[in-house]
């Protein structure tokens, strides 16, 4: 009986992986300049945001209103239309109004921030005095600070606020993306 050497099976991974990690890399790339152009320019990125955030609104609206005649009673169309409508209309505004939109998000933002605050002060208060508490006073304080920030700048903070973390959040989600990639294709050359 032939003995077969154990990484004989996997030749072929090897090219496979430069290849998946090569494409990963540019992915990556990309996610970042998109990342550093939101950053520059956070006003037409927040928008962009909005106009993402109407078109979604309109296909939800859409997949409402067909799921209310998949039946289940009076009560669950008529839900399910009132639903598809109240989507489908705020969608429309946030695509006819983008910049009203922009600041309602922004106030929407402001506000879900302060509230994770709240949270992240509690969390705080409850593990008082176990290893690692104060990270947890840290990240409330600093997100308590953000969340005041956009909502007692509002409206004007409408025109940085959504942009520039949707600019950090692509920035890190590249960076970390490339990292992986380049780790990836560093075990398959190993």
């Amino acid at each position: 009986m032939p003995t077969v050497h154990p990484t004989q099976g996997l030749q072929g991974a090897e090219k496979f992986v430069k290849k998946a990690s090569g494409l990963y890399i540019a992915m990556a790339v990309a996610f970042i300049i998109l990342g550093l152009m939101a950053i520059v320019e956070p006003g037409v990125a927040g928008l962009a945001v909005t106009v993402l955030v109407g078109w979604l609104l309109i296909f939800g609206g859409g997949a409402h209103l067909v799921a209310a005649f998949s039946g289940g009673g009076a009560g669950r169309v008529m839900w399910h239309v009132l639903v598809g409508l109240l989507y489908f209309v705020g969608g429309i505004y946030f695509l006819m109004h983008p910049l009203l939109g922009l600041g309602s998000l922004t106030l929407l933002l402001g506000v879900i921030i302060l509230i994770a605050a709240v949270f992240e002060l509690v969390a705080y208060f409850r593990a008082r005095g176990e290893a690692g508490s104060g990270w947890l006073l840290m990240n409330g304080l600093i997100t308590l600070l953000l969340g005041g920030l956009i909502y007692f700048h509002w409206p004007s903070s409408s025109v940085w606020a959504i942009g520039t973390l949707v600019g950090v959040n692509l920035l890190m989600t590249g960076i970390s993306r490339l990292m992986l990639g380049l780790a990836a294709r560093k075990l398959a050359t190993a």
